[in-house]
């Protein structure tokens, strides 16, 4: 490595070449941290790259590329590429690796998905979907013109693919790789579970709007796909689901471990999640592998869904639709908490929690009692409204 750095920066004929051929090196050479510093670093940042009709190939060579880069006027010596080549495969924990975005590469290296690869629109039937990736890749450029320092990592996320499938794949791949479980590898595999269950994709989405409408600190789309690690967490369990679901169980594993690993978010991969769903903050979040949670359910951090101790069986909870659970909470045991219905910060819950109703305390009870409790008029997984209850439950000042 150190050979090859030198022989960079002595000779001006090969930096020239590089140079000349920057829609094919350049992004390869800026992202990697053991070339900070050096003389042949690109100082000016493309603001705008998805202009470029010569971008065509990933940010950083995959262990499996087997073309030829393209031909430019300058000429560059065999022994410098092969060992260009060797530095950028995905061997070193600082390089980042990213989708490639040949669409003749994609065919030839995901076998399991060559068919479902063939037409383009395969992968997202929604065009609700493909207007929300359109809306992404903009956000992604007005964020590029407000911070240009930060255009090649939005160009390697967002822009550099052609659907949000890929683009989901890349991130996570990169995400929970490590020095033994390369990116590719993962990025292949994810690939091909989305492309195969078609729902996922469906699922991201709905989480995707859910954390916009519902978080006020997300200030965009694109700024959930990249930043908020309950989201990112949350997609990587369906991908594990769909794994586990195909007795898969030990790559299902696998990929729990390392998402609680990277984001502090522990889902047993037999979990059942529907869609629409926000883990808001999401550290600490628990949830085991009986749970099943419905659609458009809000949880925010700390929060367990575990069993009552050493039962085997169906022993977690049972979460309806709509239903908001507050922070550091504990729903213990096969017990349900019906549609609609609150849970207070701080609860242990116990029992069955009927649909629209309020839940506080250790351990907790209803508000308004168990024989008349109070209903609720409006969906709290939606208005997100934590502390309505407080008046009701007790006289507490400061």
């Amino acid at each position: 490595m150190k050979a090859f750095a030198l022989s960079l920066s002595t000779s001006p004929p090969l930096y020239i070449s590089l140079h000349s051929a920057s829609h094919f090196l350049a992004p390869l050479i800026s992202l990697s941290t053991k070339f900070i510093g050096s003389q042949f670093i690109r100082q000016n940042p493309i603001s705008d790259p998805f202009k470029h009709s010569s971008f065509t190939m990933a940010a950083c060579v995959h262990s499996s590329r087997t073309e030829t880069p393209p031909k430019t006027n300058s000429i560059i010596e065999d022994r410098m590429v092969n060992c260009y080549v060797d530095f950028c495969r995905p061997n070193f924990t600082d390089i980042v690796s990213c989708a490639p975005v040949s669409e003749k590469r994609l065919k030839n290296i995901h076998t399991q998905t060559h068919t479902l690869l063939e037409d383009e629109d395969s992968f997202d039937p929604d065009e609700k979907g493909d207007d929300l990736w359109v809306r992404m890749k903009d956000e992604a450029r007005s964020d590029i013109n407000q911070e240009p320092i930060l255009s090649g990592y939005y160009y390697s996320s967002i822009l550099s693919h052609d659907s949000m499938e890929r683009a989901l794949s890349n991130y996570l791949s990169m995400k929970l790789s490590n020095s033994s479980l390369p990116t590719g590898t993962l990025y292949d595999l994810f690939l091909g579970v989305l492309a195969e269950d078609r729902e996922i994709m469906r699922g991201v989405k709905d989480d995707l709007r859910a954390v916009k409408e519902r978080d006020p600190a997300c200030i965009s789309y694109v700024h959930c796909f990249l930043n908020f690690k309950g989201f990112l967490a949350c997609q990587a369990h369906r991908i594990a689901h769909n794994l586990w679901s195909k007795d898969r169980q030990i790559l299902a594993l696998l990929i729990q471990n390392r998402v609680s690993e990277v984001f502090a978010v522990d889902i047993h991969p037999g979990a059942k999640i529907g869609r629409g769903i926000l883990l808001d903050h999401a550290t600490g979040v628990v949830i085991g592998e009986t749970a099943v949670i419905g659609n458009n359910v809000s949880i925010l951090h700390n929060v367990t869904l575990g069993g009552t101790g050493k039962v085997s069986g169906d022993r977690h909870p049972k979460i309806g639709d709509g239903v908001l659970i507050g922070a550091g909470t504990c729903v213990l045991g096969n017990v349900r908490i019906e549609d609609g219905a609150k849970i207070g910060a701080g609860s242990v819950v116990l029992k069955q929690v009927p649909a629209r109703t309020t839940a506080v305390g250790n351990p907790a009870r209803l508000m308004g009692g168990k024989a008349n409790p109070v209903k609720l008029d409006k969906m709290p997984s939606l208005t997100m409204d934590q502390t309505s209850h407080m008046s009701e439950w007790s006289d507490y000042v400061i």
